[in-house]
């Protein structure tokens, strides 16, 4: 798990043995619920196998707001953070094997990596593309047309194409599943 966690961080030679103990790991069957909106958020996941993703109740419909792969960390930031109310869910999409840590004990870590500036740079980077990304979307929902933010999304993030089913990519974009069909017709009919 630690050469994953090193690689994804590309911190080769830290000693991440010294924090082993705070890793847990587990396996959770497809659409196992990791955090539920609302709730205090105690645990960051970092995923070794499988995928996620990040989503929030409106009026009772399901907004999926990010997706995560192997080799990423995913909690909700806001709420580990400031341990307040989780604004998101975060649910497994196919079986997954993760390793999970304590706030307590990331905190620990936390606090003892952060005399290494390269790697507490590393890890606000990551913090950082987080937003980003979060960011890009936002803006994207905007400007973009349902049809512009699936042709992103085939160029930018093709395994989510590729790995998560269409319903999640539909509640991604906006849109239903049959006009994601329609928008995937269109498309291929271009193409030709």
């Amino acid at each position: 798990m630690f050469e994953l966690f090193s690689k994804s961080l590309h911190t080769d030679g830290y000693q991440w043995k010294d924090y082993k103990d705070y890793f847990h790991q587990m396996e959770a069957p497809a659409k196992t619920i990791l955090l539920h909106e609302g709730k205090i958020s105690k645990k960051m996941f970092f995923i070794e196998k499988g995928s996620l993703r990040v989503w929030f109740n409106n009026d009772g419909k399901e907004l999926t707001c990010q997706f995560f792969f192997e080799n990423e960390m995913v909690g909700s930031i806001e709420s580990f953070r400031k341990n307040i109310p989780s604004p998101v869910t975060i649910e497994t999409i196919e079986p997954s094997v993760l390793w999970w840590i304590y706030k307590r004990d990331f905190d620990k870590m936390m606090e003892a990596i952060k005399v290494v500036p390269q790697l507490r740079d590393k890890f606000i980077d990551s913090i950082f593309e987080r937003t980003f990304v979060y960011m890009k979307y936002f803006f994207s929902t905007i400007k973009d047309s349902p049809q512009e933010r699936y042709m992103n999304l085939m160029t930018e993030r093709p395994e989510i194409v590729k790995r998560v089913p269409q319903h999640y990519i539909a509640s991604y974009l906006g849109i239903s599943s049959v006009h994601l069909s329609r928008i995937k017709s269109k498309i291929a009919k271009e193409n030709k």
